[in-house]
Order: structure tokens, then sequence, then C-alpha cells
């Protein structure tokens, strides 16, 4: 656990933008979204996001503090938009992870119960969870807990430097982060409980020691941390988290005091962080480690979510045009340059070709689409999905080949209004889609729980197709106001070559459950986790095989519809080091199925000890 963590509280606190609505095609387009269109994507990349959430663990895998963060900003999703949809899932995770675990089941640290640990800032996520969840049930269960864990929290506080939460249950460091947290995290309490004094005086106190501490620096940016020993700033790199927790440190203090001292100190720090020499490029938010030749760790990630989720707190406060600018174009760029065909954000919001994709960035960058919600939101939107979003084909010669999809909409109004879609289709020029128009009814009954419908396509392939990536677009509209289009790209190939971790394993990988890719080469499974490729061979394939550079405590299993699994290759020795590193060479001919598909599955041959197998490289080959 590193001491930049400094984890990501997300999302939504949100800003009343694009009030005004503009045209679907304009809203497709780029640039902010209209209401309705804006609800849709967010919409839509909540269920990416959500599609990741482990129901057993009730988590998202490997990732204890992460998954704090992902829960609320899917909390802030719900409050942002009236979707609730996903009120279960957190109650799953609050009844299923509230115990004592052991090292290593839901994370590094073992848990001590009530959602704490030895790492204070990931109990105080946890915190900033719980009471997001109670303000969108009232339940007390979840305030309850968030008192428990302030409690916990507070005997962290001492005279060190003057005073400061520690970061750790060994007493090591004073930050940014978990002092930010401590601010936001007493100031919610002090707002939620009548009557209350003792929280409000936690609040206060922390401020003043945060604000006296050196941490901000004479730029108006955040520093890491202190110095242990001199108690001075040790100067480290401003993260985007941290500079976003001391934004949202002091707006809620000042909702509990309306102390304008406050809000000066908070707009000094906003103003610093897009100002020059912040952290902002050409106009997009911007982490230290995305620089060319460096690369952000699975914390670092979630850093701007932090940010921005705050940001949008401060717009909502001060209704600053400036801020409200800076909001939309994030959330513009997030959805015109960092998004895929499978609605997967990534962790550069400007794009590019070294961006990385997992549900840590989707939930980071999630927050950027939240916040171009207006408030209230509207009653009406529509959106569109396609599955699979990144087919693959490998056609056989001289046949055109079949491809069959399901458009889902989903759409949200006032109870007793239906929504009639107009839905068109289409493809490349000399491909065939069926239908290429239709039109569908739904029958919401308001935004809590979106009304769905689905559209059947099949997608024929023209016989000698080059290979490539291609695109088949769906358009989905209803009356002058509400329009969505949503694609998938198909991958034909006749080769099968590709790194783990890059884009270029997306369109194989059929099945990620929990496995983890911790960058290029480097995709692995842990414990009860797998992931599987698929291969749609060519209808004529007479023989295939496939070739994995792999290592650690593997398990490899092949089928012919990925439901029976037959084990082809196996690791017996415990082996932490990768020192078994091999390319590995799998025949699949007995395996494949009646339309000449093979499924390769890797899992971990020692479950309980947390080095599964890992791929780096995966080659396959076929003779027809």
């Amino acid at each position: 656990m590193s001491r930049s963590r400094v984890l990501c509280a997300l999302l939504a606190g949100a800003v009343a933008l694009g009030a005004g609505l503009v045209s679907p095609a304009a809203a497709e387009v780029g640039g902010s979204a209209d209401g309705p269109t804006a609800t849709a994507r967010a919409r839509v990349a909540a269920d990416v996001l959500m599609s990741s959430y482990e129901p057993v663990k009730a988590w998202f895998p490997s990732s204890w503090w992460n998954s704090a963060v992902a829960l609320q900003t899917i909390g802030d999703y719900m409050q942002r938009t009236g979707d609730r949809r996903y009120l279960p899932q957190l109650d799953n995770t609050f009844e299923k992870d509230k115990g004592v675990f052991p090292a290593g089941y839901l994370s590094g640290d073992p848990l001590l119960g009530n959602f704490t640990s030895r790492a204070i800032d990931d109990s105080e996520w946890w915190g900033l969870t719980w009471i997001q969840t109670y303000d969108l049930t009232k339940n007390p269960k979840y305030l309850d807990m968030a008192v428990t864990i302030a409690e916990y929290v507070e005997d962290y506080w001492d005279d060190t430097c003057g005073g400061g939460v520690w970061w750790d249950a060994e007493r090591t460091y004073k930050n940014a982060v978990t002092n930010g947290l401590w601010i936001r995290l007493t100031a919610e309490l002090h707002n939620r409980i009548p009557g209350d004094q003792h929280w409000l005086g936690r609040a206060q106190e922390g401020w003043n020691w945060f604000t006296g501490s050196g941490m901000i620096n004479s730029a108006g940016l955040v520093n890491d941390g202190l110095n242990t020993g001199t108690c001075q700033s040790n100067g480290d790199t401003v993260w985007t988290y941290n500079q976003g927790l001391a934004i949202g440190a002091g707006l809620e203090l000042y909702r509990a005091t309306r102390n304008p001292q406050l809000l000066t100190t908070v707009q000094r720090l906003a103003e610093s962080a897009i100002g020059a020499g912040g952290l902002v490029s050409n106009g997009v938010l911007t982490e230290s480690c995305e620089a060319p030749g460096r690369s952000c760790d699975d914390n670092q990630k979630q850093f701007k979510g932090i940010f921005l989720r705050y940001w949008m707190d401060l717009t909502d406060t001060t209704r600053n045009p400036t801020y409200a600018a800076f909001l939309a174009q994030q959330a513009a760029s997030v959805w015109d340059q960092d998004r895929d065909a499978a609605g997967r954000l990534g962790l550069r919001w400007a794009g590019g070709s070294a961006n990385v994709f997992d549900w840590r960035t989707q939930a980071s960058a999630l927050s950027a689409l939240i916040a171009a919600v207006p408030t209230p939101p509207p009653t009406r939107s529509l959106s569109a999905t396609m599955t699979p979003a990144q087919p693959v084909v490998m056609p056989a010669t001289g046949s055109a080949t079949q491809v069959e999809f399901e458009t889902g909409l989903q759409a949200t109004a006032p109870a007793g209004e239906t929504i009639k879609a107009d839905v068109r289709a289409s493809g490349p020029a000399g491909w065939t889609v069926t239908p290429n128009r239709t039109s569908v009814t739904l029958r919401p009954r308001g935004n809590a729980v979106p009304a769905r419908a689905t559209v059947d396509l099949d997608v024929a392939i023209p016989a000698g197709t080059p290979d490539g990536r291609y695109l088949v677009t769906v358009t989905a509209t209803s009356g002058p106001l509400l329009s969505f289009t949503t694609q998938a790209e198909i991958l034909v190939a006749h080769t099968v070559d590709f790194d783990t971790g890059t884009a270029a394993e997306n369109p194989w990988l059929w099945d990620a459950d929990g496995s983890q890719s911790n960058g290029v080469q480097n995709r692995f499974a842990d414990g009860n986790s797998y992931f599987v490729y698929r291969f749609p061979f060519p209808s004529d394939t007479t023989s295939a095989s496939v070739t994995l550079t792999i290592d650690n405590e593997f398990v490899v299993q092949a089928s012919g519809d990925g439901q029976q699994w037959t084990t082809v290759g196996i690791e017996t020795q415990q082996i932490h080091d990768g020192e078994n590193k091999a390319a590995r060479t799998y025949d699949l001919t007995p395996y494949l199925g009646p339309s000449k598909t093979g499924y390769v599955r890797i899992a971990d041959s020692f479950p309980n000890d947390g080095w599964g197998g890992r791929v780096y490289h995966v080659t396959a080959t076929y003779t027809g």
C-alpha cells in the first residue's frame, strides 16, 4: 500500500449544466450534452462499472478502498439521476463485508470489522460510502456505521506535528489524504446528526491543523504529506485526489458553519488546480503519472474521480460558470475521446493510444459523466447499447459470415407515459443489417427503474471482407429531444496474436471474471477467479491450437461451448516468482464445438495462496 494511494472518492457532487436542450445530433457529436443525453450516458457507463461488481464477496475484485470509492460513485450516480437499481448491491456489501476477515480475503490487510483496518484512510473511505448510502435510503444503520468508523479513526489523532490523523496504525506518516478525508467525514456527520457539536469540533480542529501544516504549498497546491521528524511538507507529488479532498473538506465544513473564509480558501485551491502550473493539460484533468513514459498504478487510476466529485460539489455550491465550464469540458472529453465500443472509460480522459481501461478507470471517469447531469435530473431519457460490443469474426474462405446482436434500450419517463423509439441500424457498405429499421414502445414508471426493451439484429459480413475493425451503428430516437447512438466494433481477423493488458486483447477476452490486468503482458487470476478467451475459428477449420506465454500457478482448460471444461495444462508446484515462465502450446482440436469455436480458460491451481496463472502473450493457429 503506497503512500500515494490516496484514494478516490469519485463522482457526482453534481452541477447544473446543460439545462438548455440542444439538438440530438449536436449532443452526440460532442460538447456539452443535453440533460436527457447526459443522463443516458451516465446510465450506460454506470451499468458497465457494475458489471465488474462481484456479488459473492460483495466488492470490486482485488481492491478494498477502491471498492469503497466505486460504490460511492454508484451511490452518487443514483442520487444524481434518481435511478435506484443498485441499492441492493450497496446493502449486500454492507451486510457481507462488515465482519472480520483475514489478510488477503478482501484486502492485503486483515480487516478488523466495521470496515476498519490498519489503513486509516481506507476506513475513512468506507465511512463516506455509508453516509452516501444513508443519504439515499435514510436507513440509520448506515449512519451508525459511519459514526463507528469515525470513532475508530479518532483514536489515530494525536499531538505529533501539532495534530492530525495518522495514515496507518503503525503511526508512520501524516498526510493529506487521511486528513482531508477526516475533515470531510466529520463535517458530513455533523451535517446529518441533529444537535451535534462533537464532530463539528473535530472537523474545525482538523481544518485548522491541515491548512496550517504546510501541505498546501505557496502555489495553492496540496503536496502529499509531512516528513516524519521535521513535520515539514515533503514537497511530494501533487495528486489530483489530494487537491480534490481539500476542496471537498472545506466545502462540507462551510455548509456546517457558513464561514465565508472557508469558501475563500476553497476557491483558491480550485483556481490553483486549473490555472497555469496546475493539474490540467490542454483543458483536461491529467494525473502526473500519465506523462509519456510513465504509468499509473491501480490506486492512481482512481484519483481524478475524487477530484472531480468534489469539484462538482464546488460548482453546485458556488454556481460559478468557470467551474461549470470546466466540468462540461471533462465530460465531453471522456465521452468523445476516452470511450471504447464496449462503453468502457479509460485512464486518460483526453484519449490516446496508450490508454488503459479497467473498472477503476471506469469508476473514475464516470464521475465526469455524472457531473453533466443537471439538477434536478430530466424525467425523460433514452439510452441504447449493443451486445456483443466487440465481437471477433474469423471468416471461412468464400462464404459470408452472420453475427447476431442484441440492442438493449432503456428509458425513463413519468409513470403513465410511453416512449416510442425509432431504431435504425447500419453497417459498412456492402454489409446487410436486418432489420435496418424498427420501432419499440417502452412504458417507464419514473426514474427509479428504467424501462427496458430489446431489438435483435442480424449482420451479414460479405465473403472476402479484409481484416480490420468495422462499426455497426444503431441510433434510437423518440421525438425531437431524445436520441442516443451506440456502436459495436467487429474485428475481422485471420490471425490471433496479442499481448495481454492491451486493446488488442479485448475482442478475444470473452469473460474477464475477477481477473486483473496490471499493465501490458500481465493478466492474472487469483483464488477462484479466472479469465476466458474465445476463438471463433473458421467453419472449415480441421485443427487448431493456442500458445500461451504463462507462469506461476496456472490451470489451463479448453471447451467447445464455454460451459463444459477439460483441463489441458496445470502447474503442480507452488511458484510465486515467475520462474516457470514459458510459451506452452495446447491442442484445441478435440475440444472445438460444432461451429469450430474454441474457448480457453486460465485459473489458479492453488487458489488459497494468491498466485494464480499469469499470461503475457497469446497466439492461436488453425488449418482448414
